[in-house]
């Protein structure tokens, strides 16, 4: 059984309110030095035998995701 991990992130030309407001708390924090937060999604798939790429990023791309308004990263197992 392989393990699969998909990223999902706004598009950087989509606003994120959310990754706004983290950044907003983390100044009254203190933690001045963050200068950019943006919140996604992280999903882990376990898959039997050997990945296909192709099939997990149409997965990606039309469960997991908006792909008009939010981009996908495969993470797929090193041989």
């Amino acid at each position: 059984m392989s393990r699969v991990v998909v990223d999902v992130v706004l598009k950087p030309e989509i606003s994120d309110p959310q990754g706004q407001a983290v950044l907003g708390a983390l100044g009254r924090l203190g933690h001045d030095s963050v200068r950019s937060v943006r919140q996604g999604k992280h999903f882990v798939l376990e898959v039997d035998g050997t990945p296909d790429e192709a099939e997990l990023k149409q997965i990606a791309e039309t469960l997991l995701a908006n792909p008009v308004i939010e981009d996908v990263e495969l993470h797929l197992p090193k041989d």
